[in-house]
């Protein structure tokens, strides 16, 4: 649908917020330590210089949750390349290297679309093709990082139907893992191979996290983020 005011064709969804996500499924999709198959995404849209913005919510169905988004996105609107959008992406999982290659797809056809995804776990990453995906999207201009808490407390008070006067208890996930999947993603972008090993034997038990690095992830990667890790041991000047 459009419309106008000033002067200025305002594009825009014909859909509205339908409803928050539950506390439940916001804490079983988005914990970094959980290896949850299924996906969710938390969306927002704003058009032109507008301060409104539109949210709203998806899982997987019989296609990946990017794949939902992209054709939800093309039936729902008249499209004005004239009117910048700017749209950010809360994922549960990074996309897989198929619709890192659909959403490349997406925002070659839509030039004046903008696409940033803050992810809260890495989806199958020590697979070269999943790898290679992210790369590409990094390199046709879209913005991927991992969520960490600005990115947690942000989703928690905008699509959660949190409880009464609890806005600020949003369940609090160790910083430990985002800081160990970004260090991932940082391996990712500058084309290292994985540092990050997850394993878990059933359903059950426990996840387990482990840092393998060799000599390339030291001599490439940014020092502050290996200082950050702990990895490395600030440099002392002695007088």
């Amino acid at each position: 649908a459009t419309s106008e005011k000033s002067g200025e064709l305002i594009c825009h969804f014909d859909f509205i917020f339908l409803r928050r996500i539950e506390p439940w499924e916001f804490e079983g999709f988005f914990d970094p330590r959980e290896l949850r198959k299924e996906t969710c995404l938390l969306y927002e849209i704003q058009w032109g210089t507008s301060h409104k913005t539109w949210r709203n919510s998806g899982k997987n169905t019989t296609n990946h949750v990017e794949i939902n988004f992209i054709e939800k996105f093309a039936a729902e609107r008249q499209y004005c390349p004239s009117i910048r959008c700017s749209i950010t992406w809360f994922l549960s999982w990074s996309p897989c290297w198929e619709c890192s290659n659909a959403i490349r797809g997406f925002l070659s056809q839509h030039p004046s679309v903008t696409l940033v995804i803050y992810v809260a776990r890495l989806f199958w990453h020590t697979d070269p093709q999943n790898r290679q995906g992210l790369r590409d999207l990094i390199n046709s201009g879209v913005t991927i990082q991992i969520m960490t808490v600005p990115e947690y407390d942000h989703c928690w008070r905008n699509f959660v139907n949190y409880p009464p006067g609890k806005e600020d208890h949003w369940p609090r996930y160790p910083v430990l893992w985002m800081k160990l999947y970004a260090l991932e993603l940082h391996c990712i972008i500058l084309n290292l191979p994985p540092c990050l090993k997850i394993s878990r034997r059933n359903q059950h038990q426990l996840t387990l996290f482990r840092l393998t690095l060799q000599d390339c992830h030291y001599q490439t990667i940014p020092p502050p983020i290996l200082l950050d890790m702990g990895l490395i041991q600030p440099l002392v000047t002695w007088r």
